[in-house]
Parts: C-alpha cells; structure tokens; sequence
C-alpha cells in the first residue's frame, strides 16, 4: 500500500503527467499511420529516455505501447490499413462499416471497447500479478504447441466464405514461417540462395502487403467510381443499444486478451485474431460478420487492448518480453539498471505501481483523444483516393523497410500485396494466411522442443493437463463447424 501511494504521489508531478501525455498522444499519432506501430517508435525512443529518471522513463514508453496499440484502429477501420498489427482484426468488419457511412460508430466503439479492455487488465494485474505470473511460468513448449494449434484450428471460421479456402490460406501461411534457418540443425530452407532469408519472413511486411498493399490495387481500380466517404456527422459514441449488444463480446475479450497477452512471446495480435473469432463463434447470426458488425470491432480491440497489460506481467515478473514492444520496454529497464524478475515486486514496488498507474493513465487519455478527435480522423476519408492512397502506399513502404532497414522486406510488402489482390479474386482471406505465419513459427519450435524433452515420445503430451485441455479445444473448434453445418442443413430442411 506504501509503494501504491508513493506512485500515486509521484503523479502529482505535472512533469511525469505530461509525459504520459506526449506518449499517448504520439501513440496514438504513430499507430493510426499505416505500416508504422509502437513497436517501431518504442524501438526509436528508447534512446531518447536515457536522460531521464527511471519512472518517467518506462512510464512514456508504457503510455506509447497502450495508445499505439489502439492508434493502429484508426486506420484499419477509415482506410483498411492495420496501423498495427494487432488491428488486423478489426478491419474486417470496422472498414466495411466505413464504407457504409457509419465510420463514426466503428471509431467509438472501438475506443470504447480498448479502453475497458485496458483498464480491465491493468486492475487484474495489480490485483493478482504473482498468481498470473505463476500461472504464465507453468507454460513450457508442450503448452506453447498446444496453444498454437488451437489457434490454428480456428481458421476454418475466421473469416471469408469458404472454410476450405480458409484452411488452405493458412496453411500456406505456415509454409512461409517456415522459410529461413532450422534453429534445430542450423539448415537454410527456401532462401534460394539469399542469405537475407536465413532469419525467416516477418509476419509485419506480409500484413503490410496482404491489406494496405491489397487496398492500394483494388482503390486503383475505382479512380473513375463516385468515392465513398464516411458520415462525419454520425461520429457518436455508440448508442446503449449498440453497447448492450456488444457488452458480452467486450467482457469475453477482456479474459482471452488478459490470458494471452499474459503468456511470453504471444501478445496482442494473437489475442485479436482469437477475440475476433469468438465473437463470431458466440453470435447468433454469423453472417454479418465481414460485412459490418459491431462485434467484429469490440472483440478484436477489447483483446488486443487487455493484452497490452498483460504482457506486461512476465516481461517484469520473468524477464520474458509478453510481445515485441515489451521486449523494447524490458531493455529500457536494463538500460536503467534496474532487473527484471521477482526481485522487481519487492526491491522497487514503487516503480512496478508507477507503471501500472502509467498505463491505466494512459488507457483513459487515449480514450478521450480517441473520442474527441474521431471526427477529425474520419476526414481522411475526405482525402481524394488519387491522393489518400499512394500516401497509404509510400507509408506502407517506409513501415516494411523500417523493420529491419531491409529493401527486401518491401519487395516482400508489395510481392505480398500483388499475391492478396490475386488471392481476394478468387475468395481467399487475408486472416488465415497472417494467422498462419505467425502460429507456424511457434508451432515448429514448440513442437520439435517437446520432442526432444520427451525423447519423441508422442504419448507423453497427454500427461501434461494443460496440453490435454487445448488438445480437446482444438478438437471442438474443428469439429464445431461441422456440427453447426449439420444443425443448418437439417433446419433448411426443416423449414422447406
């Protein structure tokens, strides 16, 4: 309780209050900036904090983290380009509402929903961050396999028409991850003799390409249609209705965000896609998702957003970054010479509370600025496509090269691009093949790890509970798809 109020008390600095409020509001800025994120403009402030104190320090990186994460909306839902990655998700359904004149709508709830997302995982980590981090320290490889493959089996209804194609656009997303250096036998796999390749494809220039890169093709093709513009007046918060429709999505998001952000290495994306998933799996009426559903923007934003705080956990409590921007943030604290681990909770308490109540701070801000400022995003839809869209298409370039300063990632952004065009024609998502290649990497290690702590004995999943409970997930998420196409067969008939 001591540590609690010296960190209230140091909030009372205008100093560190402001800069809590440059880093959301810069958050905000970067992640609404297609093909940026605040992982990259984490990476490029860090050097910036060198001079500061510690609290500031971690407290205007921690800001920027939770406000580029729901920045990121911004864009994939005006433009249908993903500032972040973690807001792939919510382009599926935010963009199409956008081009029905109700982007006003999209961009409330999703403020609405990152925030609470957010301060729901900021209170339960400050509640019970020993038991979570417990919990996440449980994780060993088996686990991490059994987790991917249960994302993986919920590509057959993450989106597009077609489970069949779905399966296969994840698949061939798994087959890229696979693309570089076995980290097992040190053996090059389909670089075709370019060593640029050896340390795989990141999933960042492809998710460029797959929408921002997509979107560019497909808006060239309509310079001669009358251009679709969101209704500017129709920026609101989201009625009670249209809240109380969405309330039990947010709070299941809440909880897959927390538990996945709270495991090392997962992070926002994978809660997105997950959130997003489950918000279609508990809807009646599955069939306006893809098209506009406001569930489609709560899911994904309160998951991605409760994981940003959770991720926090192992990366304080373990030293284990919980995404890559926390890895950023777990450097600034070496940096600063202070050491990650238990330690952390009981030799500087006052700084642990000092970045919750950061975060909390700047879940709150970011709301407000999101709100107040939605009608002056939802002008960029005002913006002339011949304008708006080569824009979109150099910041997408300079997003894919900024990664790694690499020209072969933007060759990778705009092959990738050409490849979603193609792909789109012919009914294929985007989602399954992102999905893929981010759970592939992770299933390959996990998998080829258990293997050689159980000495290739396959049976021996099965001791570990955990491992046993996905495994049985994964078997339902497969299986209920066939069961609510029987269920739908058998009432068509039925009613005919």
């Amino acid at each position: 309780m001591d540590a609690f109020l010296a960190a209230g008390a140091a909030f009372l600095d205008p100093y560190l209050l402001g800069v809590v409020l440059i880093g959301t509001l810069g958050g905000v800025v970067v992640g609404a900036m297609p093909g940026l994120s605040s992982t990259m403009a984490t990476a490029l402030l860090l050097p910036f904090t060198l001079t500061m104190e510690p609290i500031p320090a971690i407290a205007l990186l921690s800001a920027l983290y939770c406000a580029g994460t729901y920045g990121g909306s911004i864009t994939a839902i005006l433009v249908n380009a993903p500032g972040a990655p973690p807001a792939a998700a919510t382009a599926f359904d935010g963009y199409p509402l956008a081009q029905q004149g109700r982007a006003g709508l999209a961009l409330g709830m999703a403020a609405v929903s990152s925030v609470i997302g957010g301060i729901v995982s900021v209170i339960v980590l400050i509640i019970a961050a020993p038991l979570l981090a417990r919990v996440a320290y449980d994780f060993g490889p088996p686990e991490y396999f059994a987790l991917a493959l249960f994302g993986l089996s919920m590509l057959a209804t993450i989106s597009g028409e077609s489970a069949v194609k779905n399966l296969m656009g994840g698949a061939f997303g798994v087959l890229v991850a696979t693309i570089g250096m076995d980290f097992t036998t040190g053996v090059d796999r389909f670089t075709f003799g370019f060593w640029e390749l050896s340390e795989g494809i990141h999933f960042i220039p492809v998710m460029i390409g797959l929408f921002a890169g997509c979107e560019f093709l497909i808006q060239a093709g309509k310079l001669d249609q009358p251009q679709i513009r969101a209704a500017l007046d129709a920026v609101r918060l989201p009625a009670w209705a249209d809240f109380k429709k969405c309330l039990p999505t947010i709070g299941r998001s809440c909880g897959i965000g927390t538990f996945i952000g709270l495991l090392p290495a997962e992070g926002g994306t994978v809660a997105a896609m997950i959130g997003y998933n489950e918000a279609k799996r508990w809807a009646k009426d599955k069939s306006l998702f893809g098209k506009g559903d406001i569930r489609g923007i709560a899911g994904p934003e309160a998951a991605n957003n409760a994981a940003t705080g959770a991720a926090m956990v192992p990366t304080l409590a373990l030293g284990i970054p919980g995404s890559a921007t926390t890895a950023i943030i777990l450097g600034a604290l070496l940096v600063h010479g202070l050491r990650p681990g238990p330690h952390l909770f009981t030799e500087t308490p006052t700084l642990l509370y000092a970045i919750f109540m950061a975060m909390l701070l700047a879940n709150i801000v970011f709301g407000v600025f999101g709100l107040l400022g939605a009608k002056l995003f939802a002008r960029v839809t005002l913006i002339p496509i011949r304008f708006l869209w080569p824009s979109v298409f150099v910041l997408a370039c300079i997003g894919a090269y900024a990664l790694e300063q690499s020209v072969l990632d933007v060759w990778i952004m705009v092959g990738a691009g050409l490849l979603g065009f193609v792909l789109k024609r012919y009914g294929f998502a985007a989602a399954p093949i992102i999905m893929g290649l981010i759970l592939g990497e992770l299933v390959e290690n996990s998998l080829k790890q258990s293997l050689i702590i159980f000495d290739h004995e396959w049976l021996r999943f099965l001791d570990r509970p955990i491992v046993v409970a996905f495994l049985a997930l994964t078997l339902l998420s497969a299986v209920w798809p066939l069961v609510s196409a029987w269920r739908a067969r058998r009432a068509a008939e039925a009613a005919g």
